[in-house]
């Protein structure tokens, strides 16, 4: 009896970890420190890599009898099983490569620098192409909003009792303090296959999506104008209507509590254009074709470079190139991952080189609005395939910008008195959009494929005002941060 009672426990401990995703963590042996952004091969050109935390997740099932094997620029490569990888209690560490490299590449010369921009330039069509593709993609979009500072104010109200207005300006008053405390973060998630014809055209399949959303906490500008407006219509007159009008601009739309609009009607379903659009732009962006923001970085006339260091990325000789701004108008810095093979750039840093910045809007004198684009900033890493070309395997784009709103609002009854209701609010605060591009898998197709590839207009998308992790269980994923996992849970 104990013996078959062992005998199931071992079956439901097997069966539970080929059935489920297995989440483990990198870390380096010595310090143990995360090990983010390390490519974890399920394939020859499949996998997924570790978050900015160093986790990762597999599908089990897809590699049960198989091996993964798991590399990163500055760390031994290392091959594990998925029984090696429960025996490591799902924490791995990785070894550095430094003794290694150090019996390899042994110079009291440093590589030129201007050699090595020059061999990569002469190496591009050599070694990029994304013409008749089809990526297996996972992306992630996460949008964050702070505001500094939110003001509402009624100023006037005809016939409106005076205790109704300092009642409304209270209220408003809750609102922005409940506003600027709170911890304003989004998520969209999903995953389907991008396919490409050229650098200009593309297609998106989308097989699941997902919201990570909180209607009660949607504090986009527009969104705050809408609350503050149905709060103040509360202490006004809940039976009357009216018009809104900003400026020299006047609002058709009627706004009553009674209204249909102030009602939360919200289709469950993304516009795959804009997905395509969204998804298409990162993979062009990735690629070093002309006019692209990564010519232009490789661009000597515009850019300086400098050489760093020396590492091994997946057993090859890497270059470690810095580079920054030689004229006004490039605005980047960071740092380029090139290999000693083929030239081939493997990896891209980059962000805003000191104060400088992208669009900038400045009209608060004239129209009350000012927006200065400060944050842009990101990673591109590539992964050479079966046609010994390099492919992106994970972008990610940070954008972030200050923006500033002031506007007098009039409340206009729709009646033949016409009574106004003066209304003032002024927002300012930081926005921030993360977005995260994972590969998984990539395959070639002819123009017949691609032709026969149909795009829907729309795709229906899960909405969930609270983290799950079952739903994307047995997914080939991008594993979500501590932030993601604790949405919703009122911590």
């Amino acid at each position: 009896m104990k013996k078959s009672v062992l005998f199931v426990a071992i079956l439901l401990t097997s069966f539970y970890i080929h059935s489920q995703n297995i989440t483990a963590k990198l870390i380096d042996k010595k310090s143990k420190t995360p090990i983010p952004y390390a490519t974890i091969k399920t394939g020859e050109f499949s996998g997924v890599i570790s978050n900015e935390e160093g986790y990762f997740s597999l599908n089990s099932e897809d590699i049960q009898n198989k091996t993964v094997t798991i590399s990163c620029l500055g760390y031994q490569n290392k091959e594990l099983s998925i029984a090696a990888i429960e025996a490591l209690n799902f924490i791995i560490p990785l070894e550095t490569a430094i003794n290694q490299l150090s019996e390899v590449y042994i110079s009291n010369k440093r590589p030129n620098v201007d050699s090595i921009i020059a061999r990569v330039n002469a190496k591009l069509d050599e070694n990029y192409d994304i013409n008749l593709k089809t990526y297996n993609i996972f992306y992630r979009s996460t949008d964050y909003a702070k505001f500094k500072s939110l003001d509402f104010d009624i100023e006037k109200a005809s016939r409106v009792k005076s205790k109704n207005i300092k009642k409304a300006n209270k209220s408003l008053d809750s609102l922005s303090r409940h506003i600027r405390s709170s911890n304003i973060i989004h998520f969209s998630d999903f995953k389907g296959e991008l396919s490409s014809l050229d650098k200009d055209s593309s297609k998106l399949v989308v097989n699941k999506a997902t919201k990570l959303f909180d209607h009660k906490n949607d504090f986009s500008i527009e969104s705050v104008q809408e609350k503050a407006q149905t709060m103040a219509l509360k202490y006004i007159d809940t039976m009357k209507t009216y018009k809104v009008k900003s400026g020299l601009f006047k609002v058709e739309d009627s706004l009553s509590l009674r209204n249909e609009d102030f009602k939360e009607k919200m289709k469950n379903e993304y516009n795959v254009y804009d997905l395509k659009n969204k998804t298409g732009s990162l993979l062009r962006k990735s690629m070093f074709v002309d006019d692209s923001f990564l010519k232009s970085i490789l661009n000597p006339k515009l850019y300086d470079y400098t050489f760093e260091d020396v590492g091994y990325d997946n057993g090859d000789l890497t270059y470690i190139v810095s580079y920054k701004p030689r004229r006004s108008k490039a605005k980047f810095t960071g740092k380029l991952f090139i290999s000693d093979e083929n030239y081939a750039v493997t990896k891209v840093d980059y962000k805003y080189y000191g104060s400088r910045y992208g669009k900038k809007v400045n009209l608060k004198l004239l129209l009350g609005v000012k927006f200065i684009e400060n944050v842009s900033e990101g990673m591109y890493i590539y992964e050479k395939n079966s046609d010994n070309k390099y492919q992106p395997k994970y972008i990610k784009r940070i954008k972030g910008a200050y923006f500033y709103v002031s506007r007098g609002l009039k409340l206009i009854e729709n009646s033949r008195e016409k009574n106004k209701v003066g209304f003032d609010f002024k927002i300012e605060g930081d926005n921030r959009n993360k977005e995260e591009l994972l590969f998984t898998d990539v395959k070639n197709i002819t123009l017949n494929d691609f032709a026969l590839i149909k795009q829907e207009k729309v795709v229906p998308f899960t909405l969930l005002k609270a983290f799950e992790k079952s739903t994307w269980e047995n997914e080939e994923i991008l594993e979500p941060l501590e932030e993601m996992k604790r949405f919703g849970s009122g911590e």
